[in-house]
This record gives structure tokens, sequence and C-alpha cells, in this order.
């Protein structure tokens, strides 16, 4: 069965969201955790505490947060499983309708990605 990552990316330092988009999505990932579709998911923190590590020319470097040329950030993530990708993709718009009807001053943009299962070829000589 195929599996998908939703990702959502809005403005840093948006504000909370409204309690009626908490109560909503309470229930819609309840309702999708029971058919199976949500496996895994949540908020992520703002980018004061983030931590990357750059890789450039073979070599890496640590740069920590916050980042003030950010502008748009990934704020939530979900696993999610479904059986076809039109599934998925309507799974997908119903999650951004909630944020449109329950927090309409929000701009944020919900990305669906499969995931590859493909595995690399070992090479055993």
């Amino acid at each position: 069965m195929p599996r998908f990552m939703g990702f959502v990316k809005m403005e840093e330092g948006g504000g909370l969201p409204p309690q009626a988009l908490f109560e909503a999505m309470d229930k819609y990932i309840g309702e999708q955790a029971g058919a199976g579709h949500f496996l895994d998911g949540g908020g992520l923190f703002g980018t004061e505490d983030a931590v990357n590590f750059v890789v450039k020319k073979g070599e890496v470097t640590r740069v920590d947060g916050p980042y003030a040329e950010a502008k748009e950030v990934v704020g939530g993530w979900a696993l999610l499983q479904y059986d076809t990708l039109e599934e998925a993709i309507a799974g997908q718009q119903e999650f951004a309708d909630l944020h449109a009807t329950y927090w309409p001053e929000c701009r944020m943009v919900a990305t669906l990605r499969q995931i590859s299962d493909e595995q690399p070829e070992s090479s055993d000589a």
C-alpha cells in the first residue's frame, strides 16, 4: 500500500491557529487514523532552535536558527497511507479545506509527496 508524506508550509510567526481548527483537526485525524490512513504526524516548533547541517563541496557546516531570511517554514508533517494516489490527494485536499474553513486568514501550502519504497541494489561481490 503506497505511503505518503504530508507537509504544511506556512509563514513563520503567524500565530496560533484558532481553537475551532484544533477541534476540527482532532476529529479529522481521528477519522483518518481509524481508517488506517494517518500513521503518525505532528506540528513543529519554530526555527528559533532549529539546526541545519549544510553539505557543500565535501564540507559540513552547522548553522543554528533562528533564520531571519526564512519566510516560510515547515510547520507540520504527517505520514499517511492510502490505497491509491487519488485517495491520498483527496485526503490532503480535505486537510487543506479544514484550514481554509477554520483559519481563513492563514497562508499555507499543504504538500503531498509519495514515499519511494525502492531499495538500492546491493552489490554482493
